[in-house]
Protein backbone atom coordinates (compact mmCIF):
# COMPACT_ATOMS: atom_id res chain seq x y z
CA UNK A 1 0.00 0.00 0.00
CA UNK A 2 1.19 3.32 -0.99
CA UNK A 3 -0.13 6.61 0.69
CA UNK A 4 -0.51 9.44 -1.18
CA UNK A 5 -1.95 13.14 -0.92
CA UNK A 6 -4.78 15.43 -1.02
CA UNK A 7 -5.47 16.09 -4.73
CA UNK A 8 -6.09 19.96 -3.97
CA UNK A 9 -4.19 21.88 -2.19
CA UNK A 10 -1.86 19.79 -1.20
CA UNK A 11 1.98 19.54 -0.97
CA UNK A 12 2.27 16.39 -3.66
CA UNK A 13 1.23 15.76 -6.79
CA UNK A 14 -2.18 13.77 -7.25
CA UNK A 15 -1.46 12.34 -10.30
CA UNK A 16 2.10 11.55 -9.69
CA UNK A 17 2.38 11.11 -5.90
CA UNK A 18 5.46 13.35 -6.04
CA UNK A 19 6.20 15.44 -3.42
CA UNK A 20 6.03 19.17 -4.61
CA UNK A 21 9.27 21.25 -3.59
CA UNK A 22 8.81 22.78 -0.28
CA UNK A 23 11.76 25.77 1.34
CA UNK A 24 10.97 24.47 4.95
CA UNK A 25 11.64 20.68 3.69
CA UNK A 26 14.73 18.94 4.13
CA UNK A 27 13.21 15.99 1.62
CA UNK A 28 13.98 18.01 -1.39
CA UNK A 29 16.10 16.88 -4.32
CA UNK A 30 17.74 18.14 -7.49
CA UNK A 31 14.48 18.97 -10.16
CA UNK A 32 11.63 19.08 -7.52
CA UNK A 33 8.70 20.64 -9.01
CA UNK A 34 7.63 23.71 -7.37
CA UNK A 35 3.84 25.04 -6.83
CA UNK A 36 2.66 28.40 -5.60
CA UNK A 37 0.63 26.84 -3.08
CA UNK A 38 -0.25 29.93 -0.87
CA UNK A 39 -1.06 31.77 -3.48
CA UNK A 40 -3.77 34.91 -2.89
CA UNK A 41 -4.67 37.62 -5.60
CA UNK A 42 -4.55 40.93 -4.80
CA UNK A 43 -4.94 44.48 -6.47
CA UNK A 44 -1.65 46.23 -7.39
CA UNK A 45 -1.62 49.74 -5.44
CA UNK A 46 -4.20 52.46 -6.21
CA UNK A 47 -6.11 49.49 -7.38
CA UNK A 48 -9.61 48.13 -6.50
CA UNK A 49 -11.59 45.19 -7.77
CA UNK A 50 -14.69 45.37 -10.54
CA UNK A 51 -17.22 41.76 -10.49
CA UNK A 52 -17.63 42.04 -14.00
CA UNK A 53 -21.41 40.63 -15.21
CA UNK A 54 -23.78 40.97 -18.13
CA UNK A 55 -23.57 44.70 -19.58
CA UNK A 56 -25.92 46.37 -21.82
CA UNK A 57 -23.80 48.55 -24.06
CA UNK A 58 -25.34 51.99 -24.68
CA UNK A 59 -28.69 50.52 -22.97
CA UNK A 60 -28.00 53.85 -20.33
CA UNK A 61 -28.26 56.15 -23.43
CA UNK A 62 -30.64 58.95 -22.96
CA UNK A 63 -31.89 60.94 -26.31
CA UNK A 64 -30.95 64.60 -26.55
CA UNK A 65 -32.92 67.04 -29.40
CA UNK A 66 -30.15 67.47 -31.97
CA UNK A 67 -27.74 64.12 -30.96
CA UNK A 68 -28.05 61.41 -33.19
CA UNK A 69 -28.07 58.36 -30.35
CA UNK A 70 -27.35 56.29 -32.66
CA UNK A 71 -24.03 57.53 -33.27
CA UNK A 72 -22.56 56.72 -30.04
CA UNK A 73 -25.37 54.68 -28.52
CA UNK A 74 -25.64 50.87 -30.06
CA UNK A 75 -27.25 48.81 -27.40
CA UNK A 76 -26.14 45.07 -27.04
CA UNK A 77 -25.72 42.60 -24.03
CA UNK A 78 -22.22 41.52 -23.63
CA UNK A 79 -20.08 40.18 -21.01
CA UNK A 80 -17.56 42.10 -18.97
CA UNK A 81 -14.73 39.45 -16.60
CA UNK A 82 -13.99 40.59 -13.88
CA UNK A 83 -11.23 43.21 -13.09
CA UNK A 84 -9.41 45.76 -11.51
CA UNK A 85 -9.42 49.50 -12.16
CA UNK A 86 -7.72 52.84 -10.47
CA UNK A 87 -9.90 54.32 -7.94
CA UNK A 88 -9.29 57.59 -9.04
CA UNK A 89 -7.81 59.63 -12.04
CA UNK A 90 -4.16 60.21 -12.34
CA UNK A 91 -3.19 62.95 -10.16
CA UNK A 92 -0.60 65.39 -11.48
CA UNK A 93 1.44 64.12 -8.67
CA UNK A 94 1.12 60.69 -10.19
CA UNK A 95 2.46 61.96 -13.10
CA UNK A 96 5.19 64.35 -11.41
CA UNK A 97 6.80 60.68 -10.16
CA UNK A 98 6.39 59.38 -13.16
CA UNK A 99 8.65 62.59 -14.86
CA UNK A 100 10.95 62.36 -11.01
CA UNK A 101 12.09 59.12 -11.88
CA UNK A 102 12.75 59.97 -15.88
CA UNK A 103 14.82 62.85 -14.64
CA UNK A 104 17.13 60.47 -11.89
CA UNK A 105 17.67 57.49 -13.95
CA UNK A 106 18.60 59.65 -17.15
CA UNK A 107 19.48 63.17 -16.22
CA UNK A 108 21.15 63.35 -19.52
CA UNK A 109 18.45 62.30 -21.87
CA UNK A 110 16.86 65.27 -22.21
CA UNK A 111 14.28 63.79 -25.17
CA UNK A 112 12.80 61.38 -23.02
CA UNK A 113 12.10 63.90 -20.61
CA UNK A 114 10.04 65.91 -22.75
CA UNK A 115 8.48 63.75 -24.68
CA UNK A 116 6.94 62.46 -21.46
CA UNK A 117 5.91 66.35 -20.45
CA UNK A 118 2.18 66.62 -20.34
CA UNK A 119 1.32 69.27 -22.81
CA UNK A 120 0.30 72.17 -21.02
CA UNK A 121 -0.39 74.69 -23.58
CA UNK A 122 -3.94 73.18 -23.84
CA UNK A 123 -5.10 75.20 -21.43
CA UNK A 124 -4.32 78.26 -23.52
CA UNK A 125 -7.58 80.12 -25.39
CA UNK A 126 -7.19 82.91 -27.77
CA UNK A 127 -10.06 84.68 -25.71
CA UNK A 128 -9.51 83.83 -22.16
CA UNK A 129 -6.84 84.33 -19.47
CA UNK A 130 -5.44 80.93 -18.74
CA UNK A 131 -1.81 81.72 -18.33
CA UNK A 132 -1.90 80.76 -14.62
CA UNK A 133 -2.99 77.22 -15.36
CA UNK A 134 -0.63 76.90 -18.34
CA UNK A 135 2.73 77.78 -15.43
CA UNK A 136 1.05 76.05 -12.35
CA UNK A 137 -1.45 73.44 -12.82
CA UNK A 138 0.76 70.58 -13.06
CA UNK A 139 2.99 71.91 -10.71
CA UNK A 140 1.72 73.83 -7.94
CA UNK A 141 0.65 72.05 -4.89
CA UNK A 142 -2.40 73.56 -5.23
CA UNK A 143 -3.54 71.15 -7.77
CA UNK A 144 -1.30 68.18 -6.62
CA UNK A 145 -4.96 65.88 -6.65
CA UNK A 146 -6.28 67.09 -9.32
CA UNK A 147 -6.39 64.96 -12.50
CA UNK A 148 -3.36 65.08 -15.20
CA UNK A 149 -4.18 66.50 -17.73
CA UNK A 150 -2.97 67.34 -21.66
CA UNK A 151 -1.08 63.86 -21.74
CA UNK A 152 -2.00 62.02 -24.88
CA UNK A 153 -3.51 58.16 -25.17
CA UNK A 154 0.16 57.57 -26.01
CA UNK A 155 1.48 58.71 -23.11
CA UNK A 156 -0.82 57.21 -20.94
CA UNK A 157 0.27 53.90 -22.49
CA UNK A 158 3.74 54.80 -21.67
CA UNK A 159 2.86 55.55 -17.99
CA UNK A 160 1.04 52.47 -17.87
CA UNK A 161 3.94 50.47 -18.79
CA UNK A 162 6.39 52.01 -16.21
CA UNK A 163 3.71 52.18 -13.72
CA UNK A 164 3.77 47.94 -13.80
CA UNK A 165 7.75 47.38 -14.05
CA UNK A 166 7.79 49.97 -10.48
CA UNK A 167 5.32 48.23 -9.02
CA UNK A 168 6.89 44.95 -9.37
CA UNK A 169 10.18 46.39 -8.71
CA UNK A 170 8.95 47.28 -5.28
CA UNK A 171 6.98 43.81 -4.27
CA UNK A 172 9.90 41.91 -5.02
CA UNK A 173 12.91 44.27 -3.28
CA UNK A 174 10.21 44.78 -0.22
CA UNK A 175 9.69 40.71 -0.33
CA UNK A 176 13.66 40.53 -0.57
CA UNK A 177 13.37 38.59 -3.53
CA UNK A 178 15.12 41.55 -5.22
CA UNK A 179 17.97 43.42 -2.85
CA UNK A 180 16.31 44.84 -0.76
CA UNK A 181 16.10 48.68 -0.42
CA UNK A 182 18.31 48.86 2.44
CA UNK A 183 20.83 46.81 1.24
CA UNK A 184 21.07 49.06 -2.23
CA UNK A 185 21.17 52.23 -0.09
CA UNK A 186 24.58 50.86 1.93
CA UNK A 187 22.61 50.44 5.03
CA UNK A 188 23.15 47.70 8.04
CA UNK A 189 22.45 45.01 5.83
CA UNK A 190 23.08 41.67 8.32
CA UNK A 191 25.86 39.45 8.47
CA UNK A 192 24.69 36.89 5.48
CA UNK A 193 24.56 40.21 3.17
CA UNK A 194 27.06 42.05 1.00
CA UNK A 195 26.00 45.82 0.33
CA UNK A 196 29.26 45.91 -1.93
CA UNK A 197 28.36 43.03 -3.84
CA UNK A 198 24.81 44.25 -4.58
CA UNK A 199 25.80 47.79 -5.93
CA UNK A 200 28.28 46.21 -8.13
CA UNK A 201 26.34 43.83 -9.29
CA UNK A 202 23.10 45.70 -9.73
CA UNK A 203 22.32 45.50 -13.09
CA UNK A 204 22.99 49.07 -15.02
CA UNK A 205 19.35 49.03 -16.13
CA UNK A 206 16.10 49.90 -14.83
CA UNK A 207 14.18 47.15 -13.24
CA UNK A 208 11.99 45.85 -16.37
CA UNK A 209 9.38 43.51 -15.75
CA UNK A 210 9.35 41.48 -19.04
CA UNK A 211 13.35 41.61 -18.79
CA UNK A 212 12.95 40.48 -15.83
CA UNK A 213 11.00 37.24 -15.95
CA UNK A 214 13.05 36.89 -18.91
CA UNK A 215 15.98 36.17 -16.69
CA UNK A 216 18.08 39.43 -18.15
CA UNK A 217 17.65 40.89 -15.19
CA UNK A 218 19.97 39.42 -12.60
CA UNK A 219 19.36 40.88 -9.48
CA UNK A 220 18.43 38.39 -6.42
CA UNK A 221 17.78 38.88 -2.81
CA UNK A 222 18.08 37.05 0.06
CA UNK A 223 14.49 35.64 -0.65
CA UNK A 224 15.03 34.98 -3.95
CA UNK A 225 13.15 31.33 -4.65
CA UNK A 226 15.53 28.55 -4.49
CA UNK A 227 15.93 27.34 -7.52
CA UNK A 228 15.78 23.10 -7.52
CA UNK A 229 16.20 22.73 -11.15
CA UNK A 230 20.17 23.05 -10.33
CA UNK A 231 21.51 19.53 -11.50
CA UNK A 232 23.50 17.14 -8.27
CA UNK A 233 26.76 18.95 -8.14
CA UNK A 234 26.56 21.54 -9.94
CA UNK A 235 28.09 24.93 -8.43
CA UNK A 236 25.92 26.77 -6.20
CA UNK A 237 25.51 30.56 -7.39
CA UNK A 238 24.03 33.39 -5.67
CA UNK A 239 24.21 36.82 -6.84
CA UNK A 240 23.48 40.12 -5.34
CA UNK A 241 22.33 40.18 -1.71
CA UNK A 242 21.81 36.56 -2.11
CA UNK A 243 25.68 36.14 -1.86
CA UNK A 244 25.88 33.58 1.68
CA UNK A 245 28.14 32.71 3.96
CA UNK A 246 28.43 29.45 5.45
CA UNK A 247 26.04 26.55 5.14
CA UNK A 248 21.99 25.34 5.03
CA UNK A 249 19.67 26.78 2.93
CA UNK A 250 21.55 30.48 2.21
CA UNK A 251 23.98 28.59 0.50
CA UNK A 252 21.63 26.80 -1.85
CA UNK A 253 21.04 28.33 -5.44
CA UNK A 254 18.73 31.08 -6.22
CA UNK A 255 16.30 31.79 -9.26
CA UNK A 256 14.23 35.05 -10.71
CA UNK A 257 10.62 34.78 -9.56
CA UNK A 258 8.56 33.91 -12.57
CA UNK A 259 4.88 33.89 -13.28
CA UNK A 260 4.35 30.57 -11.42
CA UNK A 261 5.04 31.96 -8.28
CA UNK A 262 2.54 34.51 -7.93
CA UNK A 263 4.36 37.23 -7.29
CA UNK A 264 4.36 39.39 -10.26
CA UNK A 265 1.51 41.36 -11.02
CA UNK A 266 -0.51 41.51 -14.58
CA UNK A 267 0.49 44.67 -16.20
CA UNK A 268 -1.44 47.89 -15.93
CA UNK A 269 -3.24 49.43 -18.48
CA UNK A 270 -6.29 51.63 -20.49
CA UNK A 271 -9.50 49.95 -19.67
CA UNK A 272 -11.00 48.52 -22.25
CA UNK A 273 -14.51 50.65 -23.16
CA UNK A 274 -16.97 48.26 -22.62
CA UNK A 275 -14.75 47.70 -19.03
CA UNK A 276 -14.79 51.28 -18.46
CA UNK A 277 -18.71 52.03 -19.18
CA UNK A 278 -19.53 48.37 -17.09
CA UNK A 279 -17.69 50.14 -14.47
CA UNK A 280 -18.95 53.75 -14.56
CA UNK A 281 -22.71 52.39 -14.51
CA UNK A 282 -22.12 50.08 -11.43
CA UNK A 283 -24.96 48.52 -11.66
CA UNK A 284 -24.05 46.15 -9.00
CA UNK A 285 -25.88 48.18 -6.37
CA UNK A 286 -28.99 48.01 -7.67
CA UNK A 287 -28.63 44.01 -8.34
CA UNK A 288 -30.03 41.57 -5.95
CA UNK A 289 -30.28 37.91 -7.25
CA UNK A 290 -29.54 39.04 -10.60
CA UNK A 291 -32.45 41.00 -10.97
CA UNK A 292 -31.56 44.57 -11.17
CA UNK A 293 -34.77 46.96 -9.09
CA UNK A 294 -33.47 50.27 -10.97
CA UNK A 295 -31.90 51.09 -14.24
CA UNK A 296 -29.57 54.40 -14.22
CA UNK A 297 -28.41 57.35 -16.35
CA UNK A 298 -25.60 58.58 -14.70
CA UNK A 299 -23.08 56.63 -12.54
CA UNK A 300 -25.48 57.14 -8.98
CA UNK A 301 -29.16 56.42 -8.89
CA UNK A 302 -32.12 58.82 -10.22
CA UNK A 303 -32.86 60.62 -13.29
CA UNK A 304 -30.83 63.90 -12.33
CA UNK A 305 -27.55 65.34 -11.70
CA UNK A 306 -28.09 66.94 -7.86
CA UNK A 307 -28.56 64.33 -4.79
CA UNK A 308 -31.82 63.05 -3.30
CA UNK A 309 -30.60 62.09 0.00
CA UNK A 310 -31.62 63.82 3.47
CA UNK A 311 -27.87 65.91 3.85
CA UNK A 312 -26.90 66.35 0.39
CA UNK A 313 -30.28 67.20 -1.02
CA UNK A 314 -30.03 69.61 -4.31
CA UNK A 315 -26.41 68.87 -4.47
CA UNK A 316 -24.62 68.40 -7.52
CA UNK A 317 -22.99 64.65 -7.92
CA UNK A 318 -20.32 65.96 -10.46
CA UNK A 319 -18.08 68.35 -11.47
CA UNK A 320 -19.48 69.73 -15.24
CA UNK A 321 -21.05 72.94 -16.88
CA UNK A 322 -24.44 73.53 -16.06
CA UNK A 323 -25.26 75.26 -18.47
CA UNK A 324 -23.50 77.47 -21.25
CA UNK A 325 -21.67 79.73 -19.28
CA UNK A 326 -22.40 77.92 -15.64
CA UNK A 327 -19.04 76.06 -14.85
CA UNK A 328 -19.82 76.84 -10.82
CA UNK A 329 -22.85 78.27 -9.78
CA UNK A 330 -22.85 81.45 -7.69
CA UNK A 331 -20.54 83.33 -5.70
CA UNK A 332 -21.60 82.23 -1.98
CA UNK A 333 -23.41 78.71 -3.23
CA UNK A 334 -21.31 77.30 -5.73
CA UNK A 335 -22.92 74.11 -7.26
CA UNK A 336 -20.59 71.99 -7.60
CA UNK A 337 -17.24 73.53 -5.74
CA UNK A 338 -15.07 73.65 -8.71
CA UNK A 339 -14.71 76.41 -12.02
CA UNK A 340 -12.02 73.97 -13.84
CA UNK A 341 -11.10 70.75 -12.48
CA UNK A 342 -11.80 69.27 -9.18
CA UNK A 343 -9.09 66.27 -6.64
CA UNK A 344 -9.61 63.23 -7.72
CA UNK A 345 -11.02 62.21 -4.71
CA UNK A 346 -14.66 64.37 -4.51
CA UNK A 347 -18.04 63.47 -4.37
CA UNK A 348 -19.56 60.34 -3.51
CA UNK A 349 -18.18 57.08 -5.52
CA UNK A 350 -20.60 54.94 -7.56
CA UNK A 351 -21.34 51.55 -6.23
CA UNK A 352 -18.14 50.48 -7.07
CA UNK A 353 -16.49 52.49 -5.27
CA UNK A 354 -14.90 54.52 -7.92
CA UNK A 355 -14.43 58.49 -8.07
CA UNK A 356 -15.30 60.72 -10.40
CA UNK A 357 -16.64 58.17 -13.30
CA UNK A 358 -18.68 60.74 -14.89
CA UNK A 359 -17.66 64.41 -14.96
CA UNK A 360 -14.07 66.12 -13.99
CA UNK A 361 -12.13 65.20 -17.05
CA UNK A 362 -13.31 62.27 -19.85
CA UNK A 363 -10.90 59.26 -19.61
CA UNK A 364 -9.11 57.53 -22.30
CA UNK A 365 -10.00 54.17 -22.79
CA UNK A 366 -7.91 51.30 -24.85
CA UNK A 367 -10.23 50.75 -27.97
CA UNK A 368 -9.89 52.34 -31.52
CA UNK A 369 -12.81 54.29 -32.58
CA UNK A 370 -15.23 52.90 -34.78
CA UNK A 371 -19.40 53.58 -34.98
CA UNK A 372 -20.03 50.19 -35.39
CA UNK A 373 -17.61 49.10 -32.73
CA UNK A 374 -20.76 47.23 -30.70
CA UNK A 375 -22.15 45.21 -33.64
CA UNK A 376 -19.13 43.59 -34.46
CA UNK A 377 -16.72 42.69 -31.75
CA UNK A 378 -17.37 39.63 -29.36
CA UNK A 379 -20.04 39.28 -26.88
CA UNK A 380 -17.21 38.37 -24.48
CA UNK A 381 -14.96 40.89 -22.95
CA UNK A 382 -15.53 43.25 -26.28
CA UNK A 383 -12.86 45.21 -27.46
CA UNK A 384 -11.42 47.00 -30.74
CA UNK A 385 -7.88 47.58 -31.07
CA UNK A 386 -5.43 44.14 -31.24
CA UNK A 387 -2.64 44.90 -32.97
CA UNK A 388 -0.81 41.82 -31.78
CA UNK A 389 3.32 42.05 -31.67
CA UNK A 390 5.82 39.67 -30.02
CA UNK A 391 9.52 40.74 -27.99
CA UNK A 392 11.78 40.48 -30.96
CA UNK A 393 14.63 38.51 -30.04
CA UNK A 394 18.32 39.58 -30.21
CA UNK A 395 19.81 35.94 -30.03
CA UNK A 396 17.35 33.70 -31.05
CA UNK A 397 19.62 30.61 -29.67
CA UNK A 398 19.17 31.76 -26.08
CA UNK A 399 16.18 33.23 -26.15
CA UNK A 400 17.39 36.83 -25.08
CA UNK A 401 15.48 39.34 -26.30
CA UNK A 402 15.79 42.57 -27.75
CA UNK A 403 16.15 45.94 -25.22
CA UNK A 404 15.96 49.30 -25.95
CA UNK A 405 17.88 51.59 -24.92
CA UNK A 406 15.91 52.70 -21.39
CA UNK A 407 15.57 48.73 -20.84
CA UNK A 408 12.52 48.01 -22.29
CA UNK A 409 11.78 44.78 -24.86
CA UNK A 410 11.90 46.02 -28.36
CA UNK A 411 8.29 44.75 -30.08
CA UNK A 412 7.67 43.46 -33.46
CA UNK A 413 4.58 42.86 -35.58
CA UNK A 414 3.29 39.03 -34.88
CA UNK A 415 4.00 36.33 -37.44
CA UNK A 416 1.49 33.87 -36.67
CA UNK A 417 -2.14 33.37 -35.34
CA UNK A 418 -0.92 29.85 -33.73
CA UNK A 419 1.35 27.81 -32.22
CA UNK A 420 3.78 27.13 -34.73
CA UNK A 421 5.46 23.57 -35.16
CA UNK A 422 9.17 23.34 -34.50
CA UNK A 423 10.26 23.35 -37.74
CA UNK A 424 8.17 26.42 -38.62
CA UNK A 425 9.46 28.10 -35.74
CA UNK A 426 13.60 27.69 -36.70
CA UNK A 427 12.54 28.80 -40.36
CA UNK A 428 10.58 31.58 -39.30
CA UNK A 429 13.55 32.87 -37.02
CA UNK A 430 16.34 31.92 -39.42
CA UNK A 431 14.26 34.23 -41.95
CA UNK A 432 13.87 36.95 -39.00
CA UNK A 433 17.71 36.70 -38.12
CA UNK A 434 18.62 37.37 -42.41
CA UNK A 435 16.19 39.70 -42.76
CA UNK A 436 17.24 42.68 -39.86
CA UNK A 437 20.48 42.20 -41.66
CA UNK A 438 19.22 42.92 -44.65
CA UNK A 439 18.36 46.36 -45.30
CA UNK A 440 14.71 46.12 -46.21
CA UNK A 441 12.83 46.90 -43.14
CA UNK A 442 9.80 45.42 -44.10
CA UNK A 443 10.82 42.07 -44.83
CA UNK A 444 9.89 40.56 -41.83
CA UNK A 445 6.22 41.38 -42.39
CA UNK A 446 6.43 39.92 -46.03
CA UNK A 447 7.40 36.62 -45.58
CA UNK A 448 3.92 35.92 -43.75
CA UNK A 449 0.20 36.18 -44.65
CA UNK A 450 -0.47 36.83 -41.14
CA UNK A 451 -2.21 40.06 -40.43
CA UNK A 452 -0.41 41.10 -37.14
CA UNK A 453 -2.82 44.51 -37.14
CA UNK A 454 -6.32 43.63 -36.43
CA UNK A 455 -8.03 47.13 -34.98
CA UNK A 456 -9.99 47.27 -38.62
CA UNK A 457 -11.53 43.44 -38.65
CA UNK A 458 -14.33 43.18 -40.03
CA UNK A 459 -14.96 47.54 -40.11
CA UNK A 460 -16.97 48.60 -42.43
CA UNK A 461 -15.79 51.42 -44.72
CA UNK A 462 -15.74 54.54 -42.79
CA UNK A 463 -17.35 57.88 -44.57
CA UNK A 464 -17.05 60.34 -42.16
CA UNK A 465 -14.22 62.83 -43.96
CA UNK A 466 -13.41 66.35 -42.99
CA UNK A 467 -13.88 69.04 -45.89
CA UNK A 468 -10.78 68.16 -47.87
CA UNK A 469 -12.00 64.70 -47.87
CA UNK A 470 -10.12 62.81 -45.82
CA UNK A 471 -11.14 60.23 -43.14
CA UNK A 472 -12.01 61.63 -39.33
CA UNK A 473 -11.36 57.80 -38.64
CA UNK A 474 -8.76 55.44 -38.55
CA UNK A 475 -6.51 53.30 -36.25
CA UNK A 476 -5.45 55.78 -34.13
CA UNK A 477 -8.63 57.04 -33.51
CA UNK A 478 -9.40 56.65 -30.03
CA UNK A 479 -12.11 56.17 -27.68
CA UNK A 480 -12.70 58.78 -24.73
CA UNK A 481 -15.70 58.41 -22.26
CA UNK A 482 -17.21 60.22 -19.00
CA UNK A 483 -17.79 63.59 -19.76
CA UNK A 484 -15.75 66.89 -17.99
CA UNK A 485 -15.82 70.04 -15.98
CA UNK A 486 -16.35 71.69 -19.78
CA UNK A 487 -19.26 69.55 -21.14
CA UNK A 488 -23.38 69.42 -20.23
CA UNK A 489 -24.77 66.60 -18.58
CA UNK A 490 -25.51 64.52 -21.84
CA UNK A 491 -21.81 63.84 -21.80
CA UNK A 492 -22.10 62.42 -18.11
CA UNK A 493 -23.60 59.02 -18.95
CA UNK A 494 -21.47 55.98 -19.38
CA UNK A 495 -23.01 55.00 -23.10
CA UNK A 496 -21.57 58.14 -24.63
CA UNK A 497 -18.33 57.96 -26.41
CA UNK A 498 -16.17 60.22 -28.57
CA UNK A 499 -12.76 60.09 -30.14
CA UNK A 500 -9.77 61.66 -30.98
CA UNK A 501 -5.99 61.36 -32.48
CA UNK A 502 -3.80 58.93 -29.75
CA UNK A 503 -1.48 61.74 -30.05
CA UNK A 504 -3.50 64.50 -29.43
CA UNK A 505 -4.27 65.28 -26.14
CA UNK A 506 -6.75 68.06 -23.94
CA UNK A 507 -7.57 70.03 -21.06
CA UNK A 508 -10.71 68.30 -20.92
CA UNK A 509 -9.16 64.55 -21.09
CA UNK A 510 -7.40 62.54 -18.11
CA UNK A 511 -7.05 58.37 -17.50
CA UNK A 512 -7.30 56.33 -15.03
CA UNK A 513 -5.22 52.28 -14.93
CA UNK A 514 -7.05 48.31 -15.09
CA UNK A 515 -5.44 45.68 -15.09
CA UNK A 516 -6.23 42.50 -15.84
CA UNK A 517 -7.39 39.85 -12.49
CA UNK A 518 -6.81 36.03 -13.01
CA UNK A 519 -8.75 33.17 -11.91
CA UNK A 520 -12.39 32.95 -10.76
CA UNK A 521 -14.74 36.02 -11.38
CA UNK A 522 -16.69 36.05 -8.01
CA UNK A 523 -14.27 38.61 -5.53
CA UNK A 524 -16.24 38.06 -2.30
CA UNK A 525 -18.09 34.99 -1.48
CA UNK A 526 -19.30 36.17 1.88
CA UNK A 527 -22.99 36.11 2.59
CA UNK A 528 -23.48 34.39 -1.04
CA UNK A 529 -25.48 30.79 -1.65
CA UNK A 530 -22.75 28.12 -3.04
CA UNK A 531 -22.66 24.69 -3.63
CA UNK A 532 -20.68 23.22 -0.77
CA UNK A 533 -17.82 21.12 -2.10
CA UNK A 534 -16.94 17.97 0.30
CA UNK A 535 -13.07 18.45 1.54
CA UNK A 536 -10.63 16.49 -0.25
CA UNK A 537 -9.11 13.69 1.31
CA UNK A 538 -6.06 11.60 1.33
CA UNK A 539 -6.53 8.63 -0.72
CA UNK A 540 -4.75 5.57 -0.72
CA UNK A 541 -3.60 3.37 -3.89
CA UNK A 542 -3.00 0.02 -3.86
CA UNK A 543 -0.54 -1.75 -6.04
CA UNK A 544 -0.63 -4.86 -7.73
CA UNK A 545 -3.66 -6.42 -6.99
Amino acid sequence: MLSGCSSKGGNSSSKTGIPYADRKSKKNQSGAFAVATQYKRAPGPGLIPIEGGVLVVGGSAIEVPGVEPNIYNYKRQVTVPSFYMDETEVSNTDWLEYLHWIRYNYPEDREYYYNELPDTLVWRRALSYNEPYVDNYLRHPAYRDYPVVGVSWEQASRYCEWRTSRANEFILREKGILTDYKTLAGGNTGRNNNATAAATQRPDKPFNTDAYLNGQYDDKGKNAPIDYNTKSGAATTTAGAAGATGGGRNSQPRRNATLEDGVIMQPYRLPTEAEWEYAALGLIGNTEYENINQNKIYPWNGLGVSSAKKKTRGMIQANFKRAPGDYMGVGGSLNDKGDLTVPVIQYTPNDFGLYNMAGNVNEWVNDVYRTGTFTDADAFNPYRGNYFTNKKLEDSQSGKIALDKYGNPIKENAYSGRKQTWAEKQAQTKRADSISKSTDPQGATASTSYQADQRGYRDRQNTLLNDEGVTLVNDKSRVYKGGSWNDMAYWLNPATRRFMQQDESSAEVGFRCAMTMLGAPEISTAGKRSFKNPPQKPYRVSRGK
